[in-house]
């Protein structure tokens, strides 16, 4: 199995993620994979390594989140590989609730949103998000 992070979805997944659905909410489950450097887009000097510079984004996003009726679920530092093969592990997970996707999307519209989130793109190298039904099982 090939595994690719990436800081964006291809066509095929963003017309998946854009279709309608039936409005029940979704968990997406982030895998974080941090650059060495933080590298911003608009080519500013930075000496944030590339957790630091997520970490800019992370303090602001789950305001974000919860305008739209989300909220954070869980975030954490992976340790180790329990189960399985992988050539390279990924930095963190965060798992986030969205009512819907389309209240993902326009979270991702939101003006305090999209001025974080240049900090998302220079700190990540790629990650993967997987959406998921279901939900928060209670103990």
């Amino acid at each position: 199995m090939e595994v690719i992070n990436q800081l964006l979805p291809n066509e095929e997944q963003m017309a998946g993620f854009t279709a309608p659905d039936d409005g029940s909410p979704i968990y997406m489950v982030n895998l974080l994979k941090y650059r060495e450097k933080a590298a911003y887009e608009d080519g500013r000097d930075s000496d944030l390594n590339g957790r630091d510079a997520y970490a800019l984004y992370s303090a602001g996003v789950p305001a974000c989140i919860e305008k739209v009726g989300g909220k954070l679920i869980f975030a954490g530092t992976v340790q180790r590989l329990m189960l399985g093969e992988v050539e390279d592990l990924w930095d963190d997970v965060a798992i986030a609730m969205y009512p819907s996707r389309k209240a993902m999307l326009e979270m991702m519209m939101l003006p305090e949103y999209q001025e974080i989130a240049v900090h998302r793109s220079a700190g990540l190298e790629g990650q993967l998000n997987i959406e998921t039904t279901g939900g928060v099982i209670d103990a």
